[in-house]
């Protein structure tokens, strides 16, 4: 098996070194590769990752900036993994939990697995931003009739395969509903493990704001009451 890692990055040069030094020096159980997409960045992001040396990092760029969802789709076709998650280079979730992620899949118990994280502690930057999330993640219960503790998470992990078939076409924070919402959709349930969390502030440039939890739950509705497609 192997899992690819795929890192969308935007303007990150502080923290991208940090980044790329945790992410690669975890002791996967399994065979990994690191797909990071520079994002149209107007930093130093596109000096930093090709100036770095390790066969598992495989850096890809954007002319110009298009959005989270954007170069996660680009990190998806460029991949060449069984399995996929997404870490992002801000150094709010921690690499180290993604063996733990990788465990009920090696174990035969899940293909989709989900890290939860708990919003204890230093785990959030304000109490709107921590019911912004509970409040898209009960929405998306009560729609789907199911029951996950953290739609928005970044740590979605599953098939590389089956994450080409969703199909995402949000550009932006907007792809983490509508990748829950087809899985579930599709009566694909999520296995969920807790994970570390260490959410930033908006001076040290926490990019999410209320629009994306708007745009969150339309998109929910939207992914609700679509035909799944035949043969799916």
């Amino acid at each position: 098996m192997k899992l690819s890692i795929l890192m969308p990055v935007y303007n990150e040069e502080e923290r991208l070194p940090e980044a790329l030094k945790q992410a690669l020096a975890v002791e996967y159980p399994c065979d990994v590769e690191l797909v990071v997409v520079n994002d149209g960045s107007s930093d130093r992001t596109a000096e930093i990752l090709h100036g770095w040396e390790d066969s598992r990092l495989r850096p890809i760029s954007h002319e110009r900036n298009k959005g989270k969802g954007a170069a996660i789709k680009t990190a998806v076709d460029a991949a060449d993994g069984d399995y996929m998650v997404i870490l992002d280079a801000d150094l709010e979730y921690d690499p180290k939990d993604i063996p733990r992620l990788l465990e009920p899949v090696l174990d035969g118990k899940a293909r989709i697995v989900y890290g939860n994280r708990s919003f204890g502690g230093h785990a959030a930057f304000s109490f709107w931003y921590v019911m912004g999330n509970k409040g898209v993640t009960l929405f998306a219960n009560i729609l789907y009739n199911s029951y996950i503790g953290d739609l928005e998470t970044c740590y979605k992990l599953m098939p590389l395969d089956l994450y080409r078939s969703l199909a995402i076409k949000s550009k932006g924070f907007g792809m983490e509903a509508e990748v829950t919402g087809k899985l579930l959709r599709r009566r694909l349930r999520p296995y969920e493990v807790p994970i570390s969390y260490h959410a930033r502030t908006r001076e040290e440039g926490k990019k999410i704001t209320a629009m994306d939890g708007v745009e969150a739950l339309l998109i929910l509705m939207r992914e609700r009451f679509r035909p799944v497609p035949k043969g799916r």
